[in-house]
């Protein structure tokens, strides 16, 4: 014979205050973490004086130089049209 079990306790989890409680204490715990290993990556990145790369120009200290225009459309080379 088989036994009957009422809904509520065949069930294996309540829903409710408790889930919402974990699911809140779990979402703010990490975004605590992001912001301690944001402010961690901001303590230790280096200063822009001694970050390797970028325009060779600006390391060195001196102007950049004028543009200059492109040079001007010459004429294919080869025999001239007849």
């Amino acid at each position: 014979m088989v036994k009957q079990v009422k809904p509520t306790e065949a069930r294996q989890g309540r829903r409710g205050a408790p889930v919402l409680v974990i699911l809140i204490v779990g979402l703010l715990l990490a975004l605590v973490v992001w912001w301690g290993v944001g402010m961690y990556g901001t303590a230790i990145e280096p200063a822009a004086q001694d970050q390797v790369g970028g325009d060779p120009m600006e390391q060195s200290g001196e102007e950049t130089p004028p543009a200059t225009q492109p040079p001007p459309e010459t004429a294919p080379a080869g025999p001239a049209p007849q």
